[in-house]
């Protein structure tokens, strides 16, 4: 069920949606509270916290500014927001040009984990996107499902929130604001890279760390801190994911699907390959 509030007040003029997710919804997706759009008519401030709620929102035009954690962010044109509203937070706008502003506020059983890689990431509270129609795109759409009848809009919601937290991860990649982040640990980085583009290569820690100038021990450490997983365990990631698409879409031999993703011979490679995928590849083949 949703409300439906076209209002016009001496303050503002704004279109929202108070949107009732099921509690399907509500217990096992990310879900949508409230969207909406407004311009303002006059200054004013909002003021919000300890609501069970994130907030995203992008200025169309005007200028403002955000108070979050203590901090005052300037917003002028296609700044964008993303905070936690369990947190208190507030927004005024310019007195000398006033804002147009599209918001949403939405949540999930799993976000608050997603918020917290967010801001580990180096995520901020307000950004200037390189894709500013991406987020204006997926506002709409979402505007649009909340306001429809479609039967599975729920799980449309669902879909369209993703690809939101998505464009916002893709932002928020900024290691140089992560204050406990040591200059050795951002060096994992281009190890990363380096991995992803030298996979089929025989590969050693002993290489990587004369590559790297990183003491090998540390090097693992804090990769695994950084990535959730070992090198090895990344680097067999990439090698069975190249597997799996070569044997998905070419007519290569599974030996020499093995061989080319540094998998191997033939024995070693389906050894290794069932013991990620459950099953050989010629089975995997077979079946996908």
């Amino acid at each position: 069920m949703e409300l439906f509030s076209d209002k016009q007040s001496a303050v503002v003029a704004s279109n929202r949606i108070l949107y009732t997710p099921s509690g399907f919804a509500r217990d096992s997706l990310l879900h949508l509270q409230e969207i909406g759009s407004l311009t303002a008519r006059r200054p004013h401030v909002s003021s919000r916290e300890a609501l069970s709620s994130y907030l995203f929102f992008h200025v169309r035009e005007g200028e403002g500014i955000l108070t979050y954690e203590g901090k005052t962010y300037p917003l002028k044109k296609d700044s964008c927001v993303f905070v936690d509203c369990h947190k208190a937070y507030s927004h005024a706008t310019s007195p000398e040009r006033l804002w147009t502003l599209e918001w949403c506020h939405f949540n999930g059983p799993t976000l608050s984990y997603v918020y917290d890689k967010y801001v580990e990431r180096g995520g901020r509270p307000v950004f200037e996107p390189e894709d500013v129609d991406g987020f204006c795109n997926v506002w709409q759409r979402l505007f649009d499902l909340a306001s429809g009848s479609d039967y599975v809009k729920d799980m449309k919601i669902n879909e369209c929130l993703g690809e939101l937290l998505t464009l916002l991860m893709v932002e928020s990649w900024h290691p140089e604001d992560v204050a406990d982040m040591p200059a050795k640990k951002k060096s994992v980085v281009p190890v990363k890279a380096w991995l992803d583009a030298h996979y089929a290569e025989k590969i050693t820690l002993d290489d990587l760390s004369a590559r790297f100038f990183v003491n090998k021990y540390y090097l693992t450490r804090v990769f695994k801190e950084h990535y959730g997983q070992s090198i090895n365990a990344y680097l067999l990631g990439v090698r069975i994911t190249r597997a799996k698409q070569l044997l998905r879409f070419t007519d290569k031999s599974v030996e020499e699907i093995g061989l080319e993703c540094g998998l191997g011979a033939l024995h070693y490679f389906s050894r290794v390959f069932k013991e990620v995928e459950g099953m050989p590849p010629s089975k995997y083949r077979e079946q996908w």
